[in-house]
């Protein structure tokens, strides 16, 4: 799965996604890599937490935020952080000007029902930072993937829904990892820029590797459209699988999607966190 998010610290950082079950990721980034993850030895000490209970830390002005599972109630909330951080600074966005676009809006919360996203929140109940994700499952054999730009009447997301039927059509994760029927896929990371350079993004990611672990899910899968949220992921572990550049992805011979430097390709990361062979849910 494309952290002013990333952009102000990094200057944007986003991935964009697949749709339905496989839906791929959407990284929006807001805080360069030595900060970003001040969680070095956090993982150790998650271990001894209960998958339900919220991490509480601190920011440099001692409100406490605490990383927290985002429920139903949360909606409204998560739409307003995405609408003022992430949708206007996703590099494809960009050189498209989306703009207002209701199926854009959709399409990013529909990974909620899964109940594996997660919000930083402040004290006053303010969220300062999300990472949605969605669960995948293998298809069929036999299964056709839909195409989910011919259902859309947004002229530009349209597009972006095109690069995502693309990449699925000539990609599928699970044919790298035969022995699982469930990867867990990383949406959209976003963090409002009032709080950049304080770890948030790690924590989140952190948060979401426990639920993994929590569930018996060994790999995580992020689709990045970003070069800073790409960049950000290979720092917390993940390495890539799959890269589109943008000036490869054309219909009717021409380019489509041209965002500016250093923003030139699509790329898959992934992280393996359990021993497929070992993973209960190997066939889940």
């Amino acid at each position: 799965m494309d952290i002013k998010n990333m952009s102000d610290y990094f200057k944007a950082n986003c991935t964009f996604g697949n749709k339905n079950d496989s839906i791929r990721g959407v990284i929006d980034t807001g805080y360069g890599l030595p900060k970003l993850y001040p969680t070095t030895n956090f993982v150790h000490k998650m271990e001894n937490i209960s998958k339900s209970a919220p991490l509480i830390t601190q920011t440099p002005n001692d409100a406490a935020f605490t990383i927290e599972l985002i429920t139903e109630e949360d909606t409204d909330g998560v739409l307003e952080m995405l609408k003022t951080y992430f949708f206007k600074d996703e590099p494809i966005n960009t050189f498209l000007n989306i703009g207002e676009c209701k199926e854009l809006e959709e399409f990013s919360l529909k990974c909620l029902k899964d109940n594996c996203s997660y919000k930083a929140v402040t004290k006053d109940n303010e969220i300062i930072g999300v990472f949605l994700n969605s669960l995948m499952h293998r298809p069929a054999a036999n299964a056709v993937p839909e195409k989910a730009a011919d259902d859309c009447e947004h002229p530009k997301f349209k597009k972006v829904l095109g690069l995502m039927d693309y990449i699925e059509e000539n990609f599928n994760i699970f044919d790298l990892y035969p022995e699982t029927d469930v990867i867990l896929d990383g949406k959209i990371v976003s963090v409002n820029t009032n709080y950049r350079g304080m770890g948030i993004a790690g924590l989140l990611t952190e948060k979401t590797l426990q639920y993994m672990r929590n569930h018996n899910i060994p790999v995580m899968h992020v689709l990045c459209t970003s070069h800073y949220s790409a960049r950000v992921m290979e720092k917390l572990g993940f390495h890539e699988v799959y890269r589109l550049n943008y000036d490869d992805y054309k219909v009717n011979d021409e380019v489509v999607l041209k965002p500016s430097e250093p923003h030139v390709a699509a790329r898959i990361l992934v992280k393996q966190i359990a021993d497929l062979k070992t993973s209960s849910n190997g066939k889940a």
